[in-house]
């Protein structure tokens, strides 16, 4: 009899029997830790549901690209698009060097995944090394007309991109309550939308992790990255996109979005 794989997804909330894009190779991405501390029960729950999945795929004679990132840029306290990058607030209390911090948070880590006898991914990109790859991104979704430029920051148009597809679809959350409901932040007041989220984010004079760009120095939005480096090794379509439940929004939401 054949093997028959069915896995949940998260989109269409029930399981559908699996059938990869490209036969046999099959293409999944996963989305790994911010490395600034040590790995809890959170990081472990999706590296070994999708080593298992991994294992299985391979056991069933898929050719397996297994993509797990490393978040080292980009991602701001509290989820949010204003504070300070998580990694840089380490480094700065520490008084390391923020890529001192990504190493051995990163090394910590993958000891701790080897210990829970987790495969490594077929590739580990980083966010800091794909820069060039997310400046593209955003140039080809500002040629498009979904996102807008405001004193050196670039961000996502939620509200045009709605009009003409779907924001929320992933988390089942509703627009326009979001937009009644969501309170402005301070620092968002550039933003033509609460719900509207950075694509590129212009430095302040305090942020130490910077990269020069045709909008100003500054980084990457923490939503962007994950499209940038899944499309960089998988392509604009691919099998599986995996990651903690915590990320249903507004990550892997906006990741859709941009995408």
């Amino acid at each position: 009899m054949e093997n028959k794989l069915f896995i949940y997804n998260s989109l269409t909330r029930k399981k559908e029997e699996f059938k990869p894009l490209n036969p046999p190779f099959t293409g999944m991405y996963v989305c790994g830790p911010t490395v600034y501390g040590d790995a809890h029960l959170g990081h472990a729950r999706p590296a070994i549901t999708f080593d298992l999945l991994y294992r299985y795929l391979l056991h069933l004679g898929y050719k397996v690209r297994y993509v797990r990132n490393i978040t080292d840029v980009g991602h701001l306290e509290n989820d949010a698009d204003e504070g300070e990058d998580k990694i840089g607030k380490k480094a700065r209390l520490e008084q390391l060097e923020p890529m001192e911090v990504v190493q051995h948070y990163s090394n910590s880590y993958h000891h701790n995944m080897e210990q829970l006898n987790v495969l490594p991914p077929s590739i580990e990109p980083r966010a800091s090394g794909h820069i060039i790859e997310q400046q593209q991104l955003i140039r080809k979704i500002l040629d498009n007309g979904y996102a807008y430029e405001v004193n050196g920051s670039v961000y996502f148009d939620v509200e045009k991109y709605h009009k003409q597809h779907h924001y929320g679809k992933l988390s089942g959350r509703v627009v326009e309550d979001l937009m009644a409901n969501t309170r402005t932040l301070e620092g968002q007041q550039e933003k033509r939308n609460s719900l509207d989220f950075a694509l590129w984010k212009k430095a302040d004079e305090k942020h130490i992790m910077r990269w020069p760009s045709e909008w100003s120095d500054g980084y990457p939005g923490w939503h962007l990255e994950c499209s940038a480096m899944s499309m960089r090794y998988l392509g604009e379509q691919f099998d599986i996109h995996g990651g903690g439940m915590d990320l249903l929004f507004p990550h892997h939401e906006c990741e859709i979005a941009q995408s």
